[in-house]
C-alpha cells in the first residue's frame, strides 16, 4: 500500500517523517508535513489524503451531522491548555474571567476546538456563559448554525483580529497564535497561566486534546487493518521522541534546562489512548453539546475505529512495548 498523510511537523511525528518509524503494511508513506489549518481546509473540502490530521471538534460536529466521511483512531498530535491564550490591550480594566462578561471577545473560527476548550473552561470554572459574551469571528473553516442567544459576528473588512484589539475594538482575544504585541501594547489574561494550568489540570484532569488523526473512511472500511498499524506507528514515534529528549550525554533541546522540564512535567501524560483521555474526550463533548456545536450529544467510543483498543496506547506508553 502506498499511503499520503498530511500532519505537522512535530518531535512526535518526526521518526515517521525521516522513516524511523514505518507503517506496518505501508510499502510507501507520501507524509506531507502541512500546517494545521492547510491539512484541515483541504481534508474537509477536497478530501485530498488518506489520512490526516484533523480538528478534533470539526470532525466530532461532522460525525453528529452524520457525516461519516472519515474516522478516527486515538492519536492526538496537538494537545494544548489554552488559558494561556487569553488576551487583553495592556491598558485594560479586564483582570480576571468574570470581568469579560458583556465584552467582546475576538477568536480564529468560532467552533475550532481551542475556542471550544476556551468557552468551556470560562463556563464551568468561572461562571462565564458564552451568551454572556459578543464573539467576533476571523475567517471560518466551515460554516455552522448559529447557536440560540449568543451572539457571533464575522469580522468585515481587511484589519486582523489582533489590530482590532491594539485599536480597543475588541475588548480579550483567544488566540492560538501569540500576538505580535504581547508584553508591548498586549497582555495575557492569565500572567500566571503555567500555575492555572496545572492546578486546572490537578483539579479536572483535563489536558486539552486540539487534534487527532483521521483516515477516510472508506480507505478504512477496505483495510481496517491500517487504524492498527497507524496508531502503533504513531504511538512508537511519540515514544521514541520522548527518550530522544530525555538525553543528558548533549542536549537534543534547545532549552538548558529540559531535563528539569520532562522531570517537572511528568504527571501530565501525552496520551493516546481513549481510557487514557477519558476525562478530556468526555468534557469535550459535553462542551460541543452545551454550546451547540453538535446536532446532539456525540458518543466518544462512536467517534474512533472500532477495532483499536480503546486502552491500547495508555498500556504501551506505561510498559514500555511499544518501542
Amino acid at each position: 500500500m502506498r499511503l499520503t498523510l498530511a500532519c505537522g511537523r512535530y518531535d512526535r511525528t518526526q521518526a515517521l517523517i525521516d522513516d524511523r518509524v514505518r507503517i506496518e503494511g505501508v510499502e510507501e508513506l507520501n507524509y506531507l508535513a502541512l500546517r494545521p489549518g492547510e491539512t484541515f481546509w483541504r481534508m474537509l473540502n477536497h478530501e485530498e489524503f488518506d489520512a490526516s490530521e484533523m480538528s478534533l471538534s470539526s470532525y466530532s460536529i461532522l460525525r453528529s451531522e452524520g457525516d461519516t466521511r472519515f474516522i478516527a483512531i486515538p492519536v492526538f498530535p496537538s494537545r494544548v491548555f489554552r488559558q494561556n491564550a487569553l488576551y487583553v490591550h495592556a491598558e485594560s480594566s479586564i483582570r480576571e474571567p468574570r470581568d469579560l462578561k458583556g465584552k467582546r471577545i475576538g477568536v480564529g473560527d468560532y467552533q475550532m476546538t481551542a475556542a471550544v476548550w476556551t468557552r468551556g473552561f470560562l463556563q464551568h470554572e468561572y461562571g462565564v456563559q458564552p451568551r454572556e459574551l459578543e464573539w467576533i469571528v476571523g475567517r471560518p473553516i466551515r460554516a455552522i448554525t448559529q447557536p440560540r442567544d449568543v451572539r457571533v459576528q464575522v469580522m468585515s473588512g481587511e484589519r486582523s483580529l489582533e489590530e482590532m484589539l491594539e485599536r480597543g475594538e475588541i475588548d480579550a482575544l483567544m488566540s492560538v497564535m501569540i500576538p505580535a504585541a504581547l508584553g508591548k501594547s498586549v497582555k495575557r489574561l492569565f500572567p500566571n497561566f503555567r500555575e492555572v494550568e496545572l492546578a486546572y489540570y490537578r483539579k479536572t484532569k483535563i489536558f486539552p486534546i486540539m487534534h487527532t488523526l483521521v483516515l477516510r473512511k472508506a480507505l478504512y472500511d477496505a483495510n481496517p487493518w491500517l487504524a492498527v498499524s497507524l496508531y502503533r506507528a504513531f504511538t512508537r514515534a511519540r515514544d521514541l521522541a520522548q527518550r530522544h529528549m530525555y538525553d543528558t550525554d548533549a542536549l537534543t533541546v534547545s532549552l538548558p534546562w529540559v531535563i528539569d522540564e520532562i522531570e517537572r512535567s511528568r504527571e501530565i501524560a501525552w496520551d493516546y489512548s481513549i481510557e487514557g483521555s477519558r476525562p478530556t474526550l468526555e468534557a469535550l463533548v459535553q462542551y460541543l453539546d452545551e454550546q451547540q456545536l453538535t446536532r446532539r450529544r456525540v458518543v466518544v467510543a462512536e467517534l474512533f475505529a472500532p477495532n483499536v483498543s480503546p486502552a491500547l496506547g495508555h498500556y504501551l506508553s506505561a510498559t514500555g512495548e511499544s518501542g
